[in-house]
């Protein structure tokens, strides 16, 4: 890791080190400059790279995702909604639901069940599964 680290530094400060930013700013010394170590800038460029990375994975955990077509799904009834018109995407054209889906409740959202009408081949029985905020699974027939 700490050879890599040094490969990504002197790279970043020979690819810095050509602008002309750097020329006018960079480094201290007798002729002027800012005094910025070119080290401690990409160190700082790094860092910053790496905490905007873990807020986007915090964000994305903490936030419900929403479904495509079945926007956010935050109560059973919505679930059961989202979940028996996946269904019904899934099936051949004409298909009813036939009753109302069941929604039960689970740690991370609900489990969908209930019964497709299909007209000449019968019934299709179908169960999904709602999580953060999505339809994440259906699986129809038996």
């Amino acid at each position: 890791m700490a050879i890599f680290a040094r490969i990504l530094t002197a790279a970043a400060s020979i690819a810095i080190g050509a602008t002309p930013a750097y020329a006018q700013w960079g480094g201290a010394g007798s002729a002027g400059g800012s005094g910025v170590n070119m080290d401690t800038a990409v160190d700082a460029a790094i860092l910053s790279s790496v905490a905007r990375d873990r807020e986007a994975e915090r964000n994305a955990r903490n936030q419900p995702y929403a479904s495509p077509g079945y926007g956010p799904i935050a109560s059973a009834a919505s679930a059961a909604e989202a979940c028996g018109r996946s269904a019904l995407d899934e099936v051949a054209p004409g298909a009813k639901l036939t009753g109302t889906p069941r929604a039960r409740t689970m740690s991370t959202g609900w489990e969908v069940d209930g019964v497709i009408a299909t007209g000449n081949s019968g019934t299709l029985p179908f169960i999904c599964s709602v999580r953060n905020g999505s339809v994440s699974g259906i699986k129809i027939g038996d």
